[in-house]
């Protein structure tokens, strides 16, 4: 009992300061190639309390920082220059020689995804980087409070595309640990078996549960004849909410799809100690409405919109520390 509270102790120590967090999503998806270092320069640049990632393990062990477990034709171009004709190779099956030789500097204007982000500026020659580098970018704008909030990406339905929950939250974790960031990191996963291992071999840094309920891709997914594989044993039909489930699961931060946001769950997730930070939320009228809804922060492709609706509101801006990639 004593140990369980000490850890306890360990975990809301480690989460982040009262303060709102305005989290820039994939970096700065909006404004700059996602998942790169000049994403993450222009978060930093702007100023954000959190910068939030993805990482996948390559073949050969190395953490990439990257949305996909595979490169995506929408984001690549080869070494010659051409775009990707179709779906490029998986991450996991893939050493880190080979995927470092992809340009993901700027977004293929003849995909649909490509078109969504019009204010994006492209940066040709860029890499994707490892998650070494992305610390070692913080490091060196001399930001000593922003925080990293790491997506662990895997698949339960399709556990042959990526290294295993295991393989991929014991090298995350030792990544964080080596580059002296578990006080300033979190890892959050739609997968919650990463963030029950997480939790056992990393009391002292906090978990972000992800969820998305009523869609195609719903990770909670209520109604079905045995649990979510999503959900690490647990069934969402026995619990009334999903920050109930939230909380069921050993969770700290509930971070749901910002539609399925209500002014009684985000009360409901207080009640049960848990932060609320939803994603990705890119309007500022609906910025606005979370806001007076008491969320206690917000994931964002669009930093510089988030924080003029912060400023607006008289709401405390984290520091701005520009930096070149």
């Amino acid at each position: 009992m004593i140990r369980s509270a000490a850890i306890a102790a360990i975990c809301l120590a480690s989460l982040p300061a009262a303060a709102f967090d305005l989290e820039g999503h994939r970096g700065a998806r909006g404004l700059a190639p996602e998942d790169t270092l000049p994403a993450f320069a222009t978060a930093l640049s702007i100023g954000v309390a959190t910068l939030e990632l993805d990482v996948n393990l390559t073949r050969d062990g190395h953490l990439l920082v990257a949305h996909n477990r595979q490169v995506e034709p929408s984001l690549a171009r080869e070494p010659d220059g051409q775009w990707l004709s179709g779906p490029g190779p998986l991450i996991w099956q893939t050493p880190l020689a080979t995927l470092r030789q992809f340009d993901v500097g700027r977004l293929n204007p003849a995909a649909k995804y490509g078109k969504g982000f019009p204010e994006q500026k492209p940066v040709d020659g860029t890499p994707i980087p490892l998650l070494e580098e992305v610390f070692a970018l913080v490091r060196k704008s001399g930001n000593q409070t922003v925080r990293f909030n790491i997506e662990t990406k895997l698949d339960p339905t399709r556990p042959e595309e990526s290294a295993s929950p295991e393989q991929l939250t014991e090298a995350l974790i030792e990544a964080i640990r080596a580059g002296g960031m578990a006080e300033r990191s979190m890892i959050e996963s739609f997968d919650w078996r990463t963030l029950q291992i997480a939790a056992r071999l990393a009391p002292e840094i906090p978990r972000a549960h992800l969820t998305l309920e009523g869609t195609r891709n719903d990770n909670v997914q209520r109604g079905r004849p045995d649990a979510s594989p999503w959900l690490a044993g647990l069934d969402a039909d026995d619990y009334p909410s999903a920050p109930a489930l939230v909380k069921a699961a050993n969770g700290q931060v509930w971070s749901p799809f910002w539609r399925n946001v209500t002014p009684d769950l985000v009360a409901e997730a207080h009640r049960l100690g848990l932060r609320v930070v939803p994603w990705t939320v890119n309007d500022p009228a609906v910025m606005e409405q979370l806001i007076d809804m008491k969320v206690d922060g917000l994931i964002s492709d669009y930093p510089d919109r988030l924080r003029n609706v912060m400023q607006a509101r008289r709401l405390p801006l984290p520091q701005a520390t520009p930096v070149s990639p």
